[in-house]
């Protein structure tokens, strides 16, 4: 990247690690986002090197379009967004930050993508990996940019690499030892407009992989099956927890089993997994599955799982008061998320949701509730949707409130003992908040704050 202009699009937390990473190792950048109003002097604090950055703050001139090498593109950027389509008919290469790290990483990556339970996944892989080196790192769409320390990593470093559909459209050489699709459900239409597309997008994890790297897959969700069984550049390794297989990980008898062609080995009970949930020991299944074949001793695998205890906004307990308890599930960001936390709830529910419109539909989730869920509390750009489409399955039960604050304080006034509250939107969270995070830290705020 020496001597080589590039521009980089958007200026939050993936920008600016690309924007590092690029001048670090010899690039010119020019830093561009849409957003006029952005603190220029804190954007030149995040660099070193400030001299070698140029700002353009609320479109890009075509002159400078024409300067450039190269454009790395942030994640929340659409590739059809007209800027982007002007860059890309001006011949420049378009990168994505995963591309970009994985140009000067060095160390070995397990990546994850799916609908549902990247996060937890890769936590588990993370934590697996730290227990049998201390130094390896968990990075991409789980919050820590890859491009943040992709150019110190060093060789036979492990790395677990949640990567979302938004950041595979960009890859291009790309290339995890093992690679995983959890799950495929339809899920940011808004951005890919039909389930093809981002099915196909997410497959592009094994795009560039070889019959010597392993992809793991599930082998009980049909839209996984199908994919996998058109594969043949890399060698496919299913996780199951309904079927037992030839080969692979699974479930028999109360116990996940790694099962290879002349052996059999089993790692623990289903009893010592501490998180709540079905999809949750597809998570644990997956875990060990990449983790394995990554040749992390089964030991290791065995004694990280027992001690896991799950990740922040995911089916995250976080109070019992009045004899009712209240369940942080802010990651649950799409329908089928939440149906797989309302599963998990075994008491009558008080389910909040509701939030930014990404074209899902409620159907499957509303047919969840199964007489479990007592109040539906919605708020958000999503709310008049899901209580019309709450309606149409028979469901009632349905309020409607301004503010999160709001929607804990109706739960705490209506929960009986015994009773859960679940905050699980099956939304995203843009419309009302910056973040699932931010969401789901105000919910725990709020009720923390209640009195008993």
């Amino acid at each position: 990247m020496k001597d080589k202009k590039v521009i980089v699009a958007g200026a939050g937390k993936s920008g600016v690690s690309s924007a590092g990473l690029l001048l670090r190792n010899g690039a010119d950048v020019i830093l561009f986002d849409q957003n006029e109003s952005l603190d220029k002097e804190a954007l030149f604090r995040n660099f070193g090197s400030p001299e070698r950055v140029e700002l353009c703050l609320g479109s890009m001139p075509m002159e400078k379009i024409r300067e450039a090498d190269l454009m790395v593109i942030s994640p929340g950027i659409a590739l059809d967004a007209p800027f982007v389509n002007r860059v890309r008919d001006a011949g420049v290469p378009i990168w994505g930050e995963i591309e970009l790290a994985a140009h000067f990483n060095k160390g070995r990556v397990a990546a994850i993508t799916g609908t549902n339970g990247k996060t937890t996944t890769t936590t588990l892989v993370g934590e697996i990996f730290k227990a049998l080196k201390k130094d390896s790192l968990v990075v991409g769409n789980i919050g820590t940019p890859f491009a943040q320390f992709a150019d110190s990593t060093q060789p036979g470093q492990l790395i677990a690499a949640e990567i979302s559909s938004f950041q595979l459209e960009t890859i291009h050489d790309f290339h995890p030892e093992v690679s995983a699709v959890l799950n495929l459900t339809p899920d940011h239409l808004n951005r890919h407009y039909t389930f093809e597309n981002y099915a196909a997008a997410k497959m592009r994890i094994t795009e560039n992989q070889t019959k010597s790297d392993f992809c793991v897959m599930n082998y009980d969700d049909p839209e996984v099956r199908a994919r996998a069984e058109a594969l043949t550049n890399v060698e496919v390794v299913y996780f199951s927890r309904l079927s037992e297989l030839r080969t692979g990980v699974y479930v028999r008898d109360g116990y996940i089993v790694i099962r290879e062609t002349e052996r059999e080995t089993n790692v623990l009970p289903i009893s010592d997994i501490r998180i709540l949930g079905d999809h949750n020991i597809e998570n644990v299944l997956a875990a060990v599955a990449i983790t394995y074949k990554m040749g992390v001793p089964i030991s290791v695998i065995r004694d990280t799982v027992e001690a896991f205890r799950g990740v922040e906004h995911r089916i995250e307990f976080v109070r019992k008061t009045g004899g009712v308890d209240y369940f942080n599930d802010s990651k649950g960001t799409n329908p089928d998320a939440a149906i797989k936390a309302i599963r998990a709830m075994r008491s009558p529910t008080l389910l909040i949701g509701g939030g930014y419109n990404k074209n899902s539909t409620y159907d499957e989730w509303i047919e969840a509730f199964e007489g479990k869920v007592r109040y539906l509390v919605l708020l958000g750009e999503t709310a008049q949707a899901i209580a019309d489409c709450a309606k149409l399955h028979g469901f009632s039960q349905v309020v409607f409130v301004d503010s999160l604050e709001e929607a804990v304080k109706f739960c705490k006034d209506h929960a009986r003992p015994g009773d859960s509250v679940l905050l699980s939107p099956a939304c995203a969270s843009w419309d009302m908040f910056k973040s699932y995070e931010e969401r789901g830290d105000l919910f725990k705020q709020y009720v923390m704050q209640l009195e008993e």
